[in-house]
């Protein structure tokens, strides 16, 4: 299996297959609306923004796993990006991202970027980056703000 293998449901319902995102820079994100690092929407839709036009795209997976940090359901999730953060890059419905029920694509990305606690996936908030030829390159913490992986994604991008 390689990331274009996978697909996963919209935030609206619509399932998306990967391979729509071949040629671009990727990264994914465990999301949560009422979490210390929620902030980061800010920062994650700021890179769309300024590297969209050259390749990148953001991938969005609300997780209730850490804290219960993401009750709502996919309006509320919608409606919470959009008016707290302006929120333009894909959102995808609520998953999991740890254990038996954990979504395949998690369960690849962790298996290829290994972290601190090994497959865990530690809190939310945590990045992987796909290469323009669908490889993991590069996982970042939570803690990690998106504007410090700007130089990584930058050199990812189609020139």
């Amino acid at each position: 299996m390689e990331f274009y293998d996978f697909e996963a449901q919209q935030l609206n319902g619509t399932t998306v297959k990967m391979d729509e995102y071949k040629g671009k820079t990727v990264i994914v994100v465990n999301t949560a609306s009422k979490c210390g690092l929620t902030p980061q929407y800010e920062g994650l839709e700021k890179l769309y923004q300024k590297y969209r036009e050259e390749g990148l795209v953001i991938l969005g997976f609300p997780c209730n796993q850490f804290a219960n940090q993401e009750p709502g359901d996919a309006e509320d999730i919608q409606e919470f990006c959009e008016l707290n953060y302006g929120v333009s890059f894909p959102m995808f419905s609520k998953i999991e991202v740890n254990g038996e029920g954990a979504h395949p694509l998690y369960k690849y990305l962790k298996s290829s970027l290994k972290g601190l606690f090994g497959q865990k996936i530690r809190w939310n908030f945590t990045k992987f980056v796909i290469d323009k030829n669908g490889k993991p390159v590069k996982r970042f913490a939570p803690v990690t703000k998106p504007e410090k992986m700007e130089s990584a994604i930058k050199k990812l991008l189609v020139p």
